[in-house]
């Protein structure tokens, strides 16, 4: 059920970014990156470990790195930021305890991710299309 919700919720938020013109700002995925990113780090403060923190911190960085590259050189590295969240969803539990961390979160996340990679993708090649540049 997580997977779905994951999926879902992308969806929409994809669409209503899309409607409602936020998707035109090249900020609006690198936020969304870099506040997926952000997360563990509040699950990881939830579990009242400080060596948790900091461990997540190595994620947090990478991810708001590349939510920056995104922002400032080209809206790809945010698609494959929002995927490799995806992956790092997946192996996170094998990375890291972080007791914090609800046990519906690497499914439902992991599965938002790789859905809004791949909305933004899609969105990203149907400009390229209708501009014909890159």
């Amino acid at each position: 059920m997580a997977l779905l919700i994951g999926v879902i919720l992308a969806l929409v938020l994809g669409i209503f970014g899309s409607v409602v013109g936020f998707d035109r700002d090249r900020s609006y995925y690198a936020t969304v990156l870099a506040v997926i990113g952000l997360l563990y780090g509040l699950w990881a403060v939830m579990s009242g470990s400080t060596t948790t923190l900091l461990l997540e911190s190595i994620g947090i960085v990478a991810f708001l790195i590349i939510s920056v590259l995104g922002f400032k050189i080209s809206q790809w590295f945010l698609v494959a930021g929002l995927a490799a969240h995806g992956v790092y969803d997946y192996f996170h539990g094998h990375l890291f305890t972080n007791s914090g961390v609800p046990e519906f979160w690497p499914m439902f996340c992991g599965s938002y991710d790789v859905t809004a990679a791949a909305y933004l993708a899609w969105l990203l090649w149907r400009r390229r299309l209708s501009t014909g540049t890159n």
